[in-house]
């Protein structure tokens, strides 16, 4: 698993979106919708938050259209 900032993962019902991603921690921000990004901020060890995404999905970035 390649975690980088900005990935939207859902488990469940939730969404997490990687705010800050440091060698040893990682910040980011619980939804209940992606879209409108209104959620918490958690900041927890890389080793947790990779508990946490376990059976979780990452959810592909909107591509822009190419001109």
């Amino acid at each position: 698993m390649k975690l980088q900032q900005n990935q939207i993962w859902q488990k469940g019902s939730e969404y997490y979106r990687i705010v800050q991603l440091a060698r040893l921690e990682v910040q980011y921000k619980t939804m209940t919708d992606p879209l409108s990004g209104h959620g918490p901020h958690q900041q927890v060890t890389k080793k947790e938050f990779c508990r946490l995404l376990k059976g979780a999905v990452l959810l592909e970035a909107p591509h822009s259209p190419k001109p």
